[in-house]
């Protein structure tokens, strides 16, 4: 099972490397996240330089993607290699989940027409103006593509996507073990409260 998490230049490291760190608490056969980027390394917003662990288009048939965010969104969705290789995504045969910015790269690919979408603030006026309706609030999703606003909603797409390939009590587990000591049950509880309504019955990808 394939994980990736998009990452651009000017990325967001509460965004893609919490989604990262909480992921990788599952330990089982064959479960891999990636860090995926269009070039081999990728600099944060505030300067923090990592290396890219597979590229765009192995990214591209992952079983779940996940879009980060960062300040140079409007630059990626506007870079014609970059779109036109991440057309490959499909809601149809992976998960596809997006961070804050995240959301205007689905948005451009018309993968949220006639969906609900949430953002980040500042974002949320050029997801409204690629016609998209915002919510007020941290996650939501439906079928196959979740998104999520504010840089510490980032733990509810991870814990989405563990719960739609594994169940929500891997979910649970894996919440469990980064939270903090003394508040874990209140902590991994709210988290749930948000993304367990938005679950399907079924493992999403088999």
């Amino acid at each position: 099972m394939h994980i990736a998490i998009l990452t651009f230049e000017g990325y967001n490291e509460l965004d893609s490397l919490i989604a990262l760190g909480v992921l990788n608490r599952v330990k089982r056969p064959g479960w891999r996240v990636s860090i995926a980027s269009p070039t081999p390394t990728v600099r944060s917003m505030n300067g923090v330089v990592i290396e890219s662990m597979t590229d765009l288009a192995e990214a591209c048939t992952a079983d779940a993607i996940i879009v980060g965010s960062g300040k140079q969104t409007r630059e990626v969705v506007a870079d014609p290699t970059i779109m036109t290789i991440l057309r490959n995504l499909d809601p149809s045969r992976q998960l596809l989940a997006a961070q804050c910015s995240g959301t205007l790269v689905l948005a451009k690919l018309g993968l949220l027409n006639d969906i609900p979408a949430c953002t980040d603030l500042t974002t949320r006026p050029w997801v409204v103006a690629a016609g998209i309706e915002v919510l007020n609030q941290p996650f939501y999703a439906k079928g196959n593509l979740a998104t999520a606003g504010g840089c510490l909603a980032s733990h509810y797409l991870a814990a989405w996507v563990i719960a739609r390939l594994i169940g929500p009590e891997a979910a649970e587990d894996a919440l469990h073990y980064v939270a903090p000591v003394g508040e874990k049950e209140e902590y991994v509880a709210r988290a749930m409260r948000n993304v367990i309504p938005y679950l399907e019955s079924e493992v999403a990808v088999g």
